[in-house]
C-alpha cells in the first residue's frame, strides 16, 4: 500500500470509504471479492469501464499486410487480444495449424484461449503475471516467427525485447483502445476509484479535464498504472499488488482496516446490518 504522510484515521483518510467505483466491467457471477467487501463493510460498489475496445475491421487489418499463416507462434497479453485475433482469423477463413505455439502472459489468458482452441501442453507457454515473466521462455524459442496481436495503445516491453534479441517478430494492431463516454458520472462522487491501466487514468481526464481529487482515494493496480496516477498529479492511496495484498480487493481491504480500524464492519446496528 502506498504510504501517506497522514496518520491512520486523520486528514483525508479519516472519512470512511462508503462507495467505490471499479473501472472494470461488472463481474458476471456473485462470488466476486468486490461483493464480499461490499457486504462485509457496508460499502456501495459500482462498476464502470473507463475504456472501450473498438475492433479493427478485417479490411483495415489487410492494409497492415500481415500474413498470419507465415508465423509459428503467437503472443497473447489479454483476453481482448485473444478475442480479436480469432475474429480476424474467422473473417479470413483461417484455421490455426496444430503446430502453432502460444505464449500467454498469465494463466487467466491461457485458460481463456481454450474458448477458441484445444490446448496442447507442448504448444503452450505461460508467464506468471507480466511480459517479463515470459522473456526467459521466449529466449528458448529463437527459431520461431512470432506474431504479437495487440491494441494501438500498448506497452513497449515486448516489442523492445523482441527487437533487442533479434527475434523474427511482427506486431499487428487488431483493436483500438478508446475512452468511454462517462458524461453520466459528472455529478456522481465516490470515496474511492480503482484503476487498472494508464488508459483508465487518461479516460478520467478526457471525460473530466477539471477533475480534482479532493478526498477521493485513488487505487492503482500495477506499476505502470501507479506511475500514471502520479504523473497526472494525483495522490496514490492504494497500490496493488503488494506482498500482503496481491489483489486489488486485498489492497483496498487492507487500507480500510488500517485507516478505519481492524474492527470496522463488525459492528451491527439493531436491524442486524453492518454500520460503517
Amino acid at each position: 500500500m502506498a504510504e501517506s504522510t497522514d496518520k491512520p484515521g486523520t486528514g483525508r483518510h479519516a472519512k470512511r470509504i462508503s462507495s467505490i467505483l471499479v473501472t472494470q466491467p461488472k463481474p458476471t457471477n456473485d462470488v466476486s471479492p468486490y461483493f464480499a467487501i461490499a457486504e462485509k463493510y457496508g460499502i456501495k460498489v459500482d462498476f464502470r469501464e473507463f475504456i472501450q475496445v473498438d475492433p479493427v475491421s478485417y479490411k483495415d487489418f489487410r492494409k497492415e499486410k500481415v500474413n498470419i499463416a507465415e508465423h509459428t507462434a503467437v503472443i497473447f497479453t489479454s483476453r481482448n487480444a485473444v478475442d480479436h485475433f480469432f475474429r480476424i482469423c474467422q473473417e479470413a477463413k483461417l484455421e490455426m495449424p496444430a503446430e502453432m505455439k502460444y505464449f500467454c502472459i498469465s494463466e487467466q489468458t491461457a485458460n481463456y484461449l481454450q474458448k477458441y482452441i484445444v490446448l496442447r501442453k507442448r504448444k503452450l507457454f505461460v508467464g506468471q503475471r507480466t511480459a517479463a515473466d515470459l522473456f526467459d521462455v521466449i529466449k528458448k524459442h529463437k527459431g520461431e516467427k512470432f506474431l504479437y496481436p495487440c491494441s494501438d495503445i500498448r506497452k513497449d516491453d515486448i516489442p523492445e525485447f523482441m527487437r533487442a534479441n533479434n527475434f523474427k517478430f511482427t506486431e499487428a494492431v487488431i483493436y483500438h483502445t478508446v475512452a468511454s463516454d462517462l458524461s453520466d458520472l459528472s455529478d456522481v462522487k465516490y470515496d474511492c476509484i480503482a484503476f487498472f491501466s494508464p488508459s483508465g487514468i487518461s479516460s478520467l481526464f478526457i471525460n473530466f479535464p477539471d477533475f480534482e481529487q479532493n478526498g477521493t482515494r485513488i487505487a492503482a493496480f500495477g506499476p505502470t498504472t501507479a506511475k500514471a496516477v502520479l504523473d497526472a498529479g494525483l495522490e496514490l492511496d492504494i497500490e496493488a499488488p503488494q506482498p500482503n495484498a496481491p489483489s486489488m480487493t486485498g489492497a483496498i481491504e487492507a487500507y480500510i482496516r488500517l485507516h478505519h480500524g481492524p474492527d470496522v464492519g463488525k459492528e451491527k446496528n439493531k436491524s442486524g446490518k453492518q454500520n460503517v
